[in-house]
């Protein structure tokens, strides 16, 4: 049965709270992996590179804020600190220092593991009957599949 925020069980709030603050640490720690990558991107590839990285921040940054939101719609308490986000994150900092296709790399992987997380997230939403952080994950998870496809373009 579909239910709205309110009128979700205080268990099953605190378990898609949890899970979408999984995805929003993670969304955190690629928006600024991209950040960086876009910063420090150079080779015969800068120009495209610079322009995917950047098109990807700016759209996890938004994300974030999509994430967090729904989390406090849920009544529960959206993480806000670095720290936190970089303890709960399976994706990790990276300094900086790689070749072009190094960073392709990382960042693909970064965008796999967030359309994994934001899929179990979905299917969390789903088991208590939550269809808008269902939808908001599937459609977030279609956006970092395709990054991923792009970046993996890159490497073929």
């Amino acid at each position: 049965m579909t239910q709205s925020a309110t009128a979700l069980s205080i268990d099953a709030k605190t378990q898609i709270a949890e899970a979408l603050n999984q995805s929003v640490a993670e969304t955190a720690v690629t928006t600024m992996l991209a950040q960086n990558f876009h910063w420090n991107v150079t080779g015969m590839a800068f120009g495209p590179l610079h322009e995917l990285f950047q098109k990807i921040y700016e759209d996890h940054f938004e994300a974030q804020d999509e994430l967090a939101e729904r989390i406090k719609a849920l009544d529960a308490h959206a993480e806000g600190t670095l720290a936190g986000m970089l303890e709960r994150s399976k994706v990790r900092e990276h300094d900086g220092h790689a070749s072009d296709k190094e960073m392709i790399k990382a960042m693909m992987v970064a965008q796999e593991t967030l359309a994994s997380t934001l899929a179990g997230t979905g299917e969390i939403a789903a088991d208590h009957g939550d269809t808008l952080t269902e939808d908001l994950c599937i459609a977030r998870g279609q956006v970092h599949e395709k990054f991923a496809w792009f970046l993996r373009s890159h490497l073929s």
